[in-house]
């Protein structure tokens, strides 16, 4: 296994949580607006503003917290006020201030596979955002490599992988549209170990490919690598 395998994590809802601070936003956010759209509807409008405004803000709290304020004054008709504009301000700094919760068994398979492989981080995301959850993690210093991306497609894998010179690349990732098939069509294997939230703009359908597994947890990482060895 030595020298053959580069194994590339996925960070947010992969090593450690991060969609469930969004939904606990999400939910705070419908509370505040109760008395002017009903939450399913307001659900769907934030999630078109987030779909929207991607290719302004990018991935991450900030363009979240920016596509919630927008949202806010369509349903108020630009009456939304200052109060609940505070608070959805309040809401967005303290989500980039939320201590950093692993998911189990990461504190045990990133130093494993650190010890007898390279490993990798390729996340996308606010560039600072993602720095300090990485810092908190305490995991940086087992990684060779971190690259922060603005977004995950397989020409960004190409040119990622082409600097590994290991023959194998594996992703390892919750999200099946961002980690797994761009790796896949890049030339890497996807692996792909599910979150139980998951963002609604990352679902995506399972590939039948040869180079694609799923693992129920992470923990089944090390045993499928050496299978595949």
């Amino acid at each position: 296994m030595p020298h053959r395998w580069t194994i590339a994590f996925d960070a947010d809802d992969t090593l450690w949580h991060n969609e469930k601070f969004f939904q606990m936003s999400q939910n705070r956010f419908a509370e505040l607006l109760a008395d002017y759209v009903d939450p399913h509807d307001l659900r769907a409008r934030l999630l078109a503003a987030e779909r929207r405004n991607l290719r302004f803000y990018g991935y991450g709290i900030k363009g979240f917290t920016l596509s919630m304020i927008e949202t806010a004054l369509a349903v108020t008709d630009a009456k939304l006020p200052g109060h609940i504009t505070l608070a959805l301000i309040d809401m967005g700094r303290d989500m980039l201030a939320h201590p950093i919760n692993l998911l189990p068994h990461v504190d045990k398979v990133i130093p494993e596979l650190a010890n007898s492989t390279q490993i990798v981080l390729i996340t996308k995301g606010d560039l600072l955002d993602q720095e300090r959850k990485l810092a908190q993690s305490n995991l940086g210093d087992y990684f060779s490599s971190v690259e922060i991306v603005s977004e995950k497609t397989a020409a960004v894998y190409q040119r990622i992988f082409a600097r590994f010179e290991t023959p194998r690349v594996m992703m390892v990732g919750n999200s099946l549209k961002s980690d797994i098939i761009p790796a896949i069509e890049a030339g890497g294997w996807g692996i792909y170990v599910p979150h139980e939230l998951t963002w609604e703009l990352e679902h995506a359908e399972e590939p039948e490919h040869a180079r694609y597994h799923r693992l129920e947890s992470l923990g089944d990482l090390p045993k499928l690598i050496a299978e595949l060895a």
